[in-house]
């Protein structure tokens, strides 16, 4: 069954507002980590918001080119107080991406939506890159 134009939309904004909450995420937990590595982590936290920032960015664009509106909602944001956790919810907010990409990638193809597909399988090759370097972070993190 192929995916409708209006259906791709809805799948848009629910994208678009994971990124809105990525941005969040990413803004509130440089500002809540503590101890002797906060810098580096803050640092590491602030340099990921403009590349989720474009990807936002670029979703809104899109889902106005398709004759959709935009949504102005973000998707929650785990609340989380120690440095472990908030990496743990950030690696999981963008294998989460990955998966949501992944499948809309294969939608845009199935909707025609050629230059679509290309740019989010652009955004999964960019929300991998990310994943891997929290993980990669996580793997030296005391337990």
């Amino acid at each position: 069954m192929s995916i409708t134009k209006q259906q791709l939309i809805e799948l848009l904004n629910q994208d678009l507002a994971h990124e809105y909450a990525a941005v969040i995420q990413y803004v509130t937990y440089a500002a809540k980590v503590t101890g002797s590595n906060r810098k580096q982590l803050s640092e590491f936290f602030l340099e990921e918001v403009p590349s989720e920032t474009e990807h936002a960015k670029f979703l809104a664009s899109k889902i106005v080119s398709l004759g959709g509106v935009p949504t102005v909602t973000p998707a929650p944001v785990p609340q989380v107080s120690d440095n472990k956790g908030m990496l743990e919810a950030i690696r999981e907010a963008e294998r989460g991406a990955v998966r949501r990409y992944t499948e809309r990638a294969r939608q845009a193809e199935e909707a025609g939506e050629k230059g679509l597909q290309i740019q989010l399988e652009d955004l999964i090759a960019d929300e991998t890159a990310h994943a891997e370097e929290v993980e990669k972070i996580l793997r030296g993190w005391p337990d």
